[in-house]
This record gives C-alpha cells, structure tokens and sequence, in this order.
C-alpha cells in the first residue's frame, strides 16, 4: 500500500462517533482523529507490513490514527535516540504512548536507557513511556539475567508516589511484569511490593497491594527467563538393565 492509499483508507474507517466513545469509555482523547479501533489498525498494519520509511510519512501526517500506525510499520533496528525523544514528546494519552513503547521502543537498543531517563520526567505519558516500556522489556528480552531487572525496583519505589492514574497504574504493570519473569524475581518482586505498602503515599499503598494480589497467586501465570537457566534440561533416553 502507498501513503495515499492508506490515508485514504483510514478517512474511509473515519467514524467520529468513536472519538466520543473511546474518550468516555477509556479516557482516550487525542487530537487530530478519525475514530478507527486498534484491531482495525492492526488489520491494515498486517497488509503494510514492515516498512520505516512509510512509517516515517504517517507519523508526519499529523493523523492520530496514522502515527498509531506508525509503531506497528517501523522497523525496531532503525530507531534512533533523537527520534524516540521526539516521539515521546508527543504522547497525548496511553493508547499511543503503550503502542509505540510495546511495539517498537521495547525491542530497541536504547530500551534501558529511555526507561532509567524518562522514569523521571515530569509529564505523564513521558513517564508513563518509561514504565510501560518496562513492561514490556520484561518479556521481549528472555535472555538477560535477573541483576540487570533488579535495578529497576530503584525507580519504581522512587516513582509509587505519583498518584496519576496513568502513571501508577503503570509502575504497578512494570513491578507485576518483573515478579512474573521468574520464580526468583517473582520473590523479590513480593518483598519490593511490601516495601512500597509502607510508603504514606495512596497511590503506592495501590501498587503495592495490586501487585501482591497478582504475584501471590497460587497459580500465577510465570515465565522461565532466562531460558538458558530457568528451562529444565531434556533428559537423555537411558537404557533399562
């Protein structure tokens, strides 16, 4: 599909009914849209398929719908520090904030240092960027140990206080993801959560008590990662005597 075949295609989809409801329903208000849902974006991203340069053109389009676009086209590998800051600068809501930190910003090298950077800004969604960048993080990378994950319980205890909607409900999201890597991280992660519930602070007492609910289940949903540690070794066929 070309530019303007696509622009066309979401002036098509164009329903501003749906710009109402989703910023009543989920609190999605965003400037610039035409009322498309994401699974129908999913749809025509699928028909694109990967494709930087195109992904280029529909963020600088100004279309809402055509820079949710953009996250799912762009290749990973060719992102660049200045792009991502200019991106994050413009995040309006937690729709595209979350789509362009799961799909592209979380499978990026700068990953780690956009996390650590931006855990400490001031506007919501650039904060916002930083921890559900993490989420993510969590489970695109099932190689790396779990020291290089412990270093993030620093900024989320830092950052619980922050009484933002759309900022603790995703440090509560990055602190779950962690405990849900592995058994050991799983542990640690509960012991991070009780220290959070003894801040004074409403927003943390949420956190932690959300994430214990989660991490203390007795049939929690956990990963193995890092595979190469956490995977059982097959087992050899042995001859019977």
């Amino acid at each position: 599909m070309t530019y303007n075949e696509i622009i066309d295609c979401l002036y098509d989809l164009k329903d501003p009914e749906k710009v109402i409801f989703k910023a009543k329903k989920f609190g999605i208000i965003s400037n610039n849209s035409l009322g498309i849902y994401h699974q129908d974006l999913k749809i025509i991203a699928k028909k694109i398929g990967s494709d930087t340069d195109l992904a280029l053109q529909l963020f600088d389009s100004g279309i809402y719908e055509a820079r949710l676009l953009c996250s799912k086209i762009f290749k990973p590998k060719d992102i660049t520090d200045p792009l991502m800051e200019t991106w994050v600068s413009t995040f309006e809501n937690w729709e595209i904030c979350d789509s362009f930190c799961m799909g592209l910003f979380s499978k990026s090298q700068f990953a780690i240092p956009k996390i650590l950077a931006w855990s400490t800004r001031e506007y919501e969604f650039e904060k916002r960027a930083a921890f559900a960048t993490l989420a993510s993080y969590c489970m695109a990378d099932k190689t790396s140990k779990n020291e290089l994950f412990e270093q993030f319980f620093t900024i989320i205890k830092c950052e619980a206080h922050d009484d933002r909607i759309y900022v603790k409900k995703v440090v509560n999201w990055a602190l779950r993801n962690i405990g849900k890597r592995n058994v050991d991280l799983n542990r640690k992660a509960i012991d991070v959560a009780y220290e959070i519930l003894e801040q004074e602070h409403k927003s943390a007492k949420w956190i932690a008590k959300n994430a214990l609910a989660e991490l203390q289940k007795d049939h929690i949903r956990m990963s193995d990662y890092p595979r190469s540690e956490y995977r059982k070794p097959k087992m050899k066929n042995q001859e019977l005597f």
